[in-house]
């Protein structure tokens, strides 16, 4: 025990490591890449139509609805419950992928990953409740780092799988258990953070270790979270009073809204851009993009440059760079510059919401990150939900196939037939 507790008081270094191999194999999950392929295969036999209008916009809906309630649990739990709970939810998830039959199975297993996601609120923010402000920009590198590498690694594990060994796709969904249950076994070591970050202020630890888990101290948890969370909105608002600040806040909850989109259709968009009798290389694709991204998002982390002076502009042209990559992906009928412009995206992507997180995390106190890092989830998820239901809306904006397929769900019925 007593060795236990000097590694969770060696600083920075040993928390930011268990986190980071937790988001390593939290994303070690090669069944994703071929998802869309598991679903419309034999084992399954769901159509494209279903997928894009009974199944993913389940996800927008219900991970908006899920925030708020995630964020307030997050500091009254205290960050590492969340980290755990996120855990549980993608294990849950890929068992009712594998498991489950019927359309009611695969609806419950998108909640749980909505779960799962509404949690990566717990895990980005739990790392500012046990370093120093001075950290900030370098662990926020690496744990992003380490998400993406482990997405990658996947992608390129499941595109060997299928490629070169011929594994069935059932197989990619036996590993990814395993790997999640690596995850949710590395949870349990992170550290415990003394205290709440958002309510540090209002937490009065005084008695607190000999009260048992009764229903008054639960209570009385959740009136000093309330109490916590009208003084710290209070003080946001001097926080976005800034125009710098309020820029990169808006950046990212965009960016972000922009992202979530267009990889959630991207598979459904290969699958009608790709020739017949073509061998798909989704997880080869998704491993490239997913790599530059990384190498991007580490480089962010060692670069010295004044980002508050060449933060928008950086943030101007590569947005640019982004959106031109995205209408390639629209305009062309090429399987392969389609690929193409997905890794300039994602890669490019990668990079600049790296830049947003650090600079909104060092003009903030602990107590407040949180906050400001839910707020710009939940803005995100209210445009992709707003979004979504948009796009669905067919009959109004009659969008073209491969226009849906970047913006939303693709609902061309006669297109949709042949899949």
């Amino acid at each position: 025990m007593a060795c236990w507790n000097m590694r969770q008081g060696d600083g920075w270094l040993y928390p930011t490591a268990v986190l980071c191999v937790y988001g390593f194999l939290s994303m070690m999950r090669p069944a994703e890449p071929f998802l869309v392929p598991f679903l419309t295969g034999p084992k399954k036999n769901f159509t494209v139509q279903e997928i894009s209008r009974d199944i993913y916009p389940l996800w927008a809906y219900s991970s908006l609805f899920l925030l708020i309630p995630m964020f307030l649990l997050t500091d009254m739990l205290r960050y590492k419950p969340i980290v755990v709970l996120q855990a549980l939810a993608y294990l849950a998830c890929w068992l009712l992928f594998s498991l489950g039959s019927g359309l009611w199975s695969v609806q419950l297993s998108i909640f749980a990953y909505s779960v799962a996601m509404a949690c990566d609120v717990g895990y980005f923010s739990y790392i500012y409740s046990v370093v120093g402000q001075k950290h900030y920009q370098r662990v926020t590198s690496y744990a992003r780092a380490a998400v993406l590498l482990g997405y990658a690694a996947a992608s390129l594990l499941s595109q060997l799988l299928v490629s070169i060994w011929r594994v069935s796709l059932f197989c990619l969904n036996v590993i990814t258990i395993t790997c999640l249950c690596g995850a949710l076994l590395t949870s349990l070591f992170l550290p415990m953070p003394q205290r709440g970050v958002l309510l540090t202020a209002f937490h009065n630890d005084s008695g607190s270790k000999a009260d048992s888990p009764t229903q008054l101290v639960w209570r009385k948890r959740f009136q000093r979270t309330w109490r916590g969370l009208r003084h710290v909105l209070m003080d946001c608002k001097e926080h976005y009073s800034s125009v710098a600040f309020l820029f990169f806040c808006i950046w990212a909850a965009m960016g972000k809204c922009g992202y979530y989109q267009i990889t959630e259709y991207t598979q459904i968009l290969w699958k009608l851009k790709q020739p017949e009798n073509f061998t798909a290389y989704n997880g080869g694709v998704d491993a490239v993009a997913t790599l530059s991204g990384a190498a991007a998002s580490v480089a962010v982390g060692h670069t010295t440059l004044n980002w508050s002076v060449w933060g928008e502009l950086a943030l101007g042209v590569f947005s640019a760079l982004s959106a031109g990559s995205v209408y390639l992906m629209d305009l062309t009928s090429n399987i392969w510059i389609c690929y193409a412009g997905y890794i300039i995206f994602k890669s490019v992507y990668m990079q600049l919401i790296t830049i947003c997180v650090f600079q909104i995390a060092k003009t903030l106190s602990k107590e407040h990150y949180a906050l400001v890092l839910g707020i710009n989830n939940f803005a995100a998820m209210a445009l992709q939900a707003l979004l979504t239901a948009v796009v669905l809306n067919t009959k109004s904006l009659q969008l073209s196939v491969t226009t849906q397929g970047v913006a939303g769900a693709p609902t061309d019925s006669k297109i949709l037939e042949k899949y």
